[in-house]
């Protein structure tokens, strides 16, 4: 379905160039085979005005000039030279095309506005979510990210690893709502992140950083779903501030979802009171797969309701190649949902080299 779609995006360019001169042929066509009394000599200058949907002023003006060519053909071939009707329908292209011309213009002015923010918004993205680095410490790091946000590339779903002495630290988060406010609260996590992450000396503390910076930032208006991870010695540390379970896939095949015995509350509620996450543990041995995730992935759904089936879907994560494997789980959620996703969806898998 998404292969469809994209075929379909590709396509309408194509029709959107092409219908100016169907439009004026079939006019001609039909004009020619009919009474003059009909009067479909006016309707050529629709083809001019079609011709600003696709392309420059260049482009404009040669389909307009065509469609002056036709008209006085037609109107010489229908004996409406000297008549009223045909002077009538050569000013109605002539306007028109004017008026293309016009609306050219109007219209890549507008593009070129909206490349310049685009290019601005882009290059805010790259720095808010930089690439992972592909080997982290002893691991092998991959990561996917789909924004529900049509032509973003980040919204409220963030992710980060960061190499320490001790081993490797990762984050993945969510953060509540969508648009320009989640982009700034995913903004400050990160940011928190990748300056504890590297000094503190246990998850506990970084966790305690973030936090306080999320307080200071929401004043307890939002929340923001994370779960942390320390690769260290073959054990794996998690601290979760409210999100969903992370999945061990052990070497043979079995799949684990370790969970603390009781959850904390996201971040940015710790006015409410609440006691903090504590931080558990579990093996994470040579030959085992760390998955963590936003719940964008494990709430998608089907044409009839159904979640995805995260840990069914396990087994797609054979690749050798970390990244390769992790695009085959993607893809089978975009088939999943045969469509748009409706909730921004990061995933981050984590192997030993």
């Amino acid at each position: 379905m998404p292969e469809k779609d994209e075929t379909a995006r590709r396509r309408r360019p194509t029709v959107l160039a092409m219908l100016p001169f169907v439009t004026m042929g079939a006019v001609a066509v039909a004009d020619l085979v009919t009474s003059p009394s009909l009067g479909f000599l006016p309707l050529i200058s629709v083809g001019p005005a079609f011709a600003p949907l696709v392309g420059g002023w260049r482009r404009t003006a040669c389909i307009g000039v065509i469609a002056l060519v036709l008209s006085a053909g037609l109107g010489w071939c229908n004996d409406l030279v000297d008549a009223r009707r045909g002077y009538m329908a050569i000013a109605s292209v002539i306007g028109v095309t004017v008026a293309g011309l016009v609306a050219v213009s109007m219209r890549q002015r507008r593009e070129a506005e909206l490349d310049s923010f685009r290019s601005i918004a882009e290059a805010a993205q790259r720095v808010l979510l930089k690439p992972v680095p592909r080997l982290a410490g002893d691991l092998r790091v991959a990561v996917s990210y789909m924004s529900a946000v049509a032509e973003a590339r980040i919204g409220g779903d963030l992710y980060e690893v960061v190499a320490f002495p001790g081993g490797v630290r990762v984050i993945v988060g969510d953060v509540q709502g969508k648009g320009l406010e989640a982009v700034e609260t995913a903004a400050v996590v990160l940011g928190a992140f990748r300056e504890a992450a590297p000094d503190e000396a246990d998850l506990v503390q970084v966790g305690r950083r973030l936090e306080r910076a999320v307080d200071r930032q929401l004043d307890g208006e939002k929340f923001v779903t994370a779960i942390l991870a320390e690769v260290s010695d073959e054990r794996v540390t998690f601290l979760n501030f409210g999100h969903p379970a992370p999945m061990l896939i052990r070497a043979e095949g079995t799949v684990d979802l370790p969970e603390p015995s009781a959850y904390a509350l996201p971040l940015g509620l710790g006015a409410h009171g609440a006691e903090p996450p504590e931080p558990f543990q579990a093996d994470f041995l040579a030959g085992d797969q760390l998955l963590l995730y936003t719940d964008g992935v494990t709430e998608a759904r089907d044409a009839d309701g159904r979640f995805y089936p995260l840990p069914d879907r396990a087994h797609l994560l054979k690749e050798r190649d970390a990244e390769a494997a992790l695009e085959t789980l993607r893809q089978d959620l975009l088939q999943h949902v045969c469509g748009p996703l409706q909730d921004d969806a990061a995933m981050l898998l984590l192997r030993y080299r």
